[in-house]
């Protein structure tokens, strides 16, 4: 047998390489998981914004799905971008059906501020997706979104982790704090304890597709065994790097450095 670890990502395309499928993939073949993906809708857009997007016929969405699931091994999966209510219930099915890790990054605002999802797709992701999830990742407006809170404060960010958990089923959740003011603090809550990650803020405007990143290097490292909490770590560790090793690229807010963890890591082999 194989010991190749797969995950998988379900979501949607960014033809600039910074977010979506793309900066998935990338994530997943640094941190040494075998990539798979799941085209929902193709977006046009680049660090600038979103120019338009095209929806994937359902039938496309589940034989891609389907062909993946029957042939290939599949560690653990993640979604970014799943836009209807249609294609939620039929991800839902299928995340059901693979009973792996699920990691939700519940994408409803794209960096820029543009919106990808109407209200009816946000109830409808509380209600199919949202239950099946091993770990949720909502930045502060998507955690306000999901509970309908308001988040100032590290306490709200308690407050809404424990709706997130306790009253819309997810298994846990990881509240992102960059949003906010100070440090870059990131919130943990496994259903009892609540895990601080903290690093420093970085000045720069090149944060396209953190969201993207961040959930991938979880899903990741999920699919190689590794515990929630090794897991949510890891991500932060890498994000961190990505961001501060920031690349420069794009005329408008450009998108962090997917190889900046493995070079990080291959310094600290050579130190060692």
């Amino acid at each position: 047998m194989s010991n190749v670890r797969g995950a998988i990502t379900i979501a949607g395309t960014d033809p600039s390489g910074g977010a979506g499928i793309q900066a998935d993939l990338k994530t997943f073949q640094e941190l040494e998981a075998f990539g798979m993906s799941v085209i929902t809708s193709v977006v046009a857009q680049n660090t600038t914004g979103v120019r338009g997007m095209e929806h994937m016929p359902l039938s496309i969405i589940d034989h891609q799905l389907a062909a993946v699931l029957e042939d290939m091994p599949v560690h653990a999966l993640k979604t970014g971008m799943i836009a209807t209510t249609d294609m939620m219930k039929l991800v839902a099915s299928r995340i059901q059906q693979a009973g792996v890790p699920y990691v939700m990054d519940p994408v409803m605002i794209a960096q820029s501020g543009d919106a990808l999802m109407d209200e009816a797709s946000r109830s409808a992701l509380r209600e199919t997706l949202l239950p099946l999830a091993t770990v949720v990742t909502p930045n502060v407006p998507e955690a306000e979104a999901i509970t309908g809170e308001l988040v100032e404060t590290e306490a709200d960010m308690r407050k809404v982790a424990k709706i997130i958990v306790h009253e819309f089923g997810s298994k846990s959740v990881v509240v992102k704090g960059g949003h906010m003011e100070g440090e870059a603090l990131d919130l943990f809550y496994d259903g009892e304890d609540f895990h601080t990650l903290v690093t420093p803020r970085f000045d720069t405007k090149h944060t396209h597709g953190t969201g993207c990143t961040f959930s991938a290097a979880i899903t990741a490292e999920l699919a190689k065994g590794k515990s929630l909490l090794e897991a949510v770590q890891t991500g932060k560790r890498f994000i961190a790097l990505a961001i501060e090793h920031t690349l420069g690229i794009g005329h408008g807010q450009g998108p962090t450095n997917h190889w900046a963890y493995r070079h990080h890591q291959h310094k600290l082999e050579e130190i060692r």
